[in-house]
């Protein structure tokens, strides 16, 4: 089995279990989007600034490891052309739900990230992809997937997990308990670690991978922000452990 296989299968039962990130809109979100009002997020707390979208009428939009019913809907309810890619059939389930609830039409892919993406080059005029990509050993893949698949001067935004959370002790935050990078299929002990905690298989990425490494697979970066865990010591604390990113396609 392979680690993404483990990660899949992590996050169904995550789902199951009521996992945030995977409980999809109510019917009352979905309207709202409809009249003007809405809000989508890339990190755990603060919402993806409006001014970075253009006008989603009509413009082929790709989840990248987005599904839960959350954010895709809502670019729906905009008029957006809407796929969706995620490796968690959970995930996709909630995706289908809302989609036949609310009645509208949506390509939904199960497929594995780190391969090469089932789309054409070109695809897409905007990709939208939360904070996942901690849950891949090489991102530089991942963002020249993006580079292909996105139409010369379409839009990337990303959720970017800094890799400062591997540091700390879960059940204490107050506790250093590891050092960066963090890789378990290199390190025995970070694997153990993730396995007592029903974590799936986590890997830490640095400024380098996670921004640099869109600059050099061809995109441009536009805007930044960073984010917080949204409870617990670091976030208490203001520590940012997230960022987003706006990017454009060179």
């Amino acid at each position: 089995m392979e680690y993404t296989d483990i990660n899949a299968e992590t996050i169904d039962r995550w789902v199951e279990e009521g996992w945030e990130w995977g409980q999809p809109i109510s019917h009352a979100v979905y309207a709202d989007a409809q009249a003007g009002k809405w809000s989508v997020l890339l990190t755990p707390t603060k919402p993806v600034p409006r001014e970075w979208f253009p006008d989603l009428r009509g413009l082929r939009v790709l989840g990248l490891a987005a599904g839960g019913g959350q954010q895709m809907p809502i670019f729906a309810a905009l008029g957006a052309d809407c796929t969706v890619l995620d490796y968690s059939n959970r995930q996709l389930d909630s995706e289908r739900l809302v989609a036949a609830r609310e009645g509208y039409g949506i390509n939904v892919v199960r497929a594995d990230m780190t391969k090469r993406l089932p789309f054409g080059d070109g695809s897409f005029d905007l990709i939208f992809h939360p904070v996942s990509n901690c849950y891949v050993r090489d991102v530089h893949h991942v963002w020249r997937e993006c580079a292909r698949v996105t139409r010369p001067g379409g839009l990337l935004m990303a959720g970017l997990d800094n890799g400062f959370n591997y540091l700390f002790d879960e059940a204490d935050e107050t506790r250093i308990i590891d050092s960066l990078p963090f890789d378990p299929l290199t390190n025995p002990a970070q694997m153990e670690s993730l396995r007592k905690t029903d974590s799936g298989v986590q890997f830490s990425h640095d400024i380098g991978e996670q921004i640099a490494g869109q600059l050099r697979a061809g995109f441009e970066l536009l805007d930044v922000y960073d984010d917080t865990n949204g409870a617990g010591f670091l976030h208490e604390h203001g520590v940012p452990t997230f960022w987003a990113t706006l990017a454009r396609r060179k």
